[in-house]
């Protein structure tokens, strides 16, 4: 039941514009909220993000009334708490507000106060309508869509159908901590799926689509109807083609459950010597998470881990810290061939470099990238792959060519409308968890209202690095400098990726919320120009322009 309760130490709403502060809530232990003005309208929210608990009071709130999480991005909006941007997928809870007697209060539930999280309203009243939604596929991108359906009013039949075996789960706990735990890292339990009335099945696949005909047939043999399809699945994790890598056991790939319980099995008490092949992310973050009690070597083809999307001098940054947890590395490495161990030739022993260093493996796992998941597709007469595996969509995520079909996250390339990009955009296929989520809410959005211009988002992901990586915008394009401010020594600073004047990514370590900011004023083309962060600009400094109309502000829960 809602209560009224007193907010601690407060005798007036004396907030600016733009300014936010957290309260503590008297009665109730460690209760806050955060007090946000909105154009001259103050809001209580819950005062922690619901993704992993961020203080939502260090974030960025803009004159449009965005608050945004400094550690990940999730995006609420500030006058009520709903969902703007993923990685969230629970809203904030909002209380009404009201001054009396020299002090302030709010009105809300002692629960929801304490959570700092409020779960969306998925329940349909009423007959489901005749518009039926099928969902190919279960990760993060999948649930987004799915939730935002049911979030923006849409009353039809939604099916989901994934084949791991399990519900949707936070899979960047795979690599950065080796979670096999389905109950620990699941995103919903099977009672949300029955509130929304969605019809879910996580242990088929689907073999073929007619497009023409409108359905969908499974491993099973099921079929299913639609009136809307949105393809969600995913990337399937690359092997090596060479000797000894098909045939050995203790070689492991890392993108599901399964791969992971593989791979804690074979690390089992520790002291063992692990080789990792590549030195991207995935890599990287494995690399980190085994390194305690482990012997470990990450094998990588650049010059610098994560060259590619981090340039030499931030990759040379990541590789000191994960070197600091006594990872080894060998760069600018190429891998000849994997043989077996003395008394067991089936299971791997040493990976053998092309410059005849030869590295003893207790196991092997690789971390050399994935593929769009669209095999399924690749014979079928109505649309065409692009080169890469992947099916060009517009900035709707409508599939080229065809009515009534989507495609998100890994398998989608699509119009970005980013710093550095031509004004028609440019296409680009990001893999990164929170494009996936934001490209379903996308989906969704347009499937209940197609007239409905889309919002434009900018990419944004973190890693587990010895210290926490942010990165928002994409280099797809390319970079020609990078301008590092702050203590890179010590892994503090901001690194400004651009293209020409144009800062085109952000990349930080301990300077949040530097990235939640950059974002922000990138979505709005109000980012700061090379020149200026070279002359000691502040980008914390920098106010970012209001977008739209406020609406007034409300006090649900």
């Amino acid at each position: 039941m809602a209560q009224e309760y007193k907010l601690k130490g407060l005798t007036s709403l004396d907030l600016k514009p733009g300014e936010k502060k957290e309260v503590e809530v008297e009665g109730i232990e460690e209760g806050k909220v955060l007090l946000c003005n909105v154009a001259g309208k103050v809001s209580a929210l819950g005062a922690k993000c619901t993704h992993y608990g961020a203080p939502l009071v260090k974030g960025v709130l803009t004159g449009d009334g965005r608050i945004t999480c400094p550690w990940h991005g999730a995006c609420f909006k500030a006058w009520n708490g709903d969902i703007e941007n993923a990685p969230a997928i629970d809203a904030l809870p909002s209380f009404a507000i009201s001054e009396k007697n020299g002090a302030v209060y709010i009105t809300g539930k002692e629960e929801s106060i304490k959570s700092s999280r409020r779960k969306p309203n998925l329940k349909v009243v009423g007959p489901l309508s005749a518009e039926k939604v099928v969902v190919v596929g279960a990760g993060s991108g999948a649930l987004a869509t799915v939730e935002a359906l049911r979030e923006n009013g849409f009353k039809g039949s939604v099916t989901m159908i994934g084949n791991e075996g399990y519900r949707p789960i936070d899979r960047t706990k795979l690599s950065k901590a080796l979670i096999d735990d389905v109950s620990k890292i699941a995103l919903r339990d099977e009672a949300w799926f029955k509130d929304g009335s969605i019809d879910a099945s996580f242990n088929d696949e689907v073999t073929s689509v007619d497009f023409k005909g409108k359905s969908v047939t499974t491993e099973s043999g099921k079929s299913f109807s639609y009136t809307k399809l949105v393809l969600a699945t995913g990337g399937t994790p690359r092997s090596l083609p060479l000797p000894g890598f098909q045939g050995l056991s203790n070689i492991f790939l890392l993108r599901n459950i399964g791969h992971v319980k593989q791979i804690n099995a074979a690390i089992g008490d520790g002291k063992k010597k692990i080789v990792i092949v590549g030195s991207s992310f995935i890599g990287m973050e494995v690399a980190n998470a085994v390194a305690k009690g482990n012997d470990v070597t990450v094998i990588g083809m650049e010059k610098t881990p994560l060259e590619r999307v981090l340039g030499e001098t931030v990759g040379r940054i990541t590789q000191t810290l994960v070197e600091g947890q006594g990872v080894k590395f060998y760069l600018n490495a190429g891998v000849n061939k994997a043989t077996p161990h003395g008394s067991d030739a089936s299971r791997v022993g040493a990976v053998h470099l092309k410059d005849g260093t030869v590295l003893p493996a207790d196991l092997v796992i690789l971390g050399i990238g994935v593929r769009p998941a669209t095999a399924f597709l690749k014979d079928n007469p109505a649309l065409k792959l692009l080169d890469d595996g992947s099916l060009k969509t517009d900035e709707n995520f409508n599939v080229q060519g065809l009515k009534d079909v989507y495609a998100i996250g890994d398998i989608a390339t699509y119009q970005y409308h980013g710093p550095g990009t031509p004004p028609s955009g440019a296409p680009v296929r990001i893999e990164h968890w929170d494009v996936a989520q934001n490209s379903g809410r996308a989906v969704a959005a347009h499937i209940a209202a197609p007239s409905t211009p889309p919002k434009p988002f900018i990419p944004i992901f973190w890693s587990a690095l010895g210290k926490q990586l942010r990165y928002c915008g994409n280099t797809v394009h390319g970079f020609d400098d990078v301008v590092v401010t702050g203590e890179p020594d010590k892994g503090k600073f901001a690194a400004y990726y651009t293209k020409g004047e144009t800062v085109v990514a952000v990349a930080t370590m301990m300077t949040d919320p530097v990235v939640s900011q950059a974002s922000e004023l990138m979505r709005r083309d109000a980012m700061p120009r090379k020149s200026e962060i070279q002359m000691g600009l502040d980008i914390l400094a920098c106010e970012v322009p209001a977008e739209t109309v406020i609406p007034k502000v409300g006090g649900g829960q």
